[in-house]
């Protein structure tokens, strides 16, 4: 265990924050996020990337909440200059301290990946939605090839083990479905070239019924 912790603050969670700033990803996070309105839950908040992207004159405020302390240390960083509220959590997404129909929008970006019960989480995204809310997607997944299918569900074990529990293979728009929520939109399309496994995306929004 303390060799994971060792690994998760020396080398994962920076080159995780890298990743997220990179120019195609920051491309995905502009056009998403500054959709968001109201009362702003962003499960799977890290390093805090999203912050900037926010409109102040359509957000009221963000409630960020990830169980990964070393990621939420940069997090509060980026709060202390964001242009709405910020309020951090230190906790999974799978059981929110949140009121039943208390938020307007939830923005999942680069999240449903590693969430380690996916479906508990999206109920509780579905619980604290108010009526006609909006779930905003920006997520890498599951490809439509066959090919890259079965070399994703071939790597997604090691992976998982090496990426802090990120899964190459979810159905993120087949498990919203599931869990009650409506498509709007959803794009879906390669976001680089290589490698396809990793480059399979998702981008779009549903809406609690």
């Amino acid at each position: 265990m303390a060799r994971t912790s060792l690994y998760d603050r020396m080398l994962l969670s920076p080159l995780t924050d890298i990743v997220c700033g990179l120019p195609p990803i920051t491309r995905l996070r502009e056009r998403i996020v500054p959709q968001a309105e109201g009362v702003v839950l962003e499960p799977g908040m890290g390093s805090g990337r999203n912050l900037v992207h926010y409109d102040p004159e359509r957000v009221k405020q963000v409630i960020g909440v990830d169980p990964n302390e070393k990621l939420l240390a940069l997090a509060r960083k980026r709060a202390r200059d964001a242009k709405v509220p910020v309020e951090i959590l230190a906790q999974s997404a799978e059981a929110l301290p949140l009121e039943n129909e208390s938020v307007d929008t939830v923005v999942l970006t680069y999240t449903g990946c590693s969430i380690p019960d996916i479906r508990l989480a999206l109920a509780e995204f579905f619980r604290v939605l108010k009526p006609g809310g909006r779930l905003l997607l920006c997520e890498h997944g599951r490809a439509e090839e066959p090919r890259v299918q079965r070399l994703q569900d071939w790597l997604t074990p090691a992976w998982r083990q090496l990426a802090g529990g990120c899964h190459l293979n979810r159905d993120l728009p087949a498990l919203l479905k599931d869990a009650g929520f409506a498509e709007e939109s959803i794009e879906r399309f390669y976001a680089l070239p290589r490698p396809k496994v990793l480059a399979w995306h998702f981008l779009g929004s549903v809406r609690k019924r």
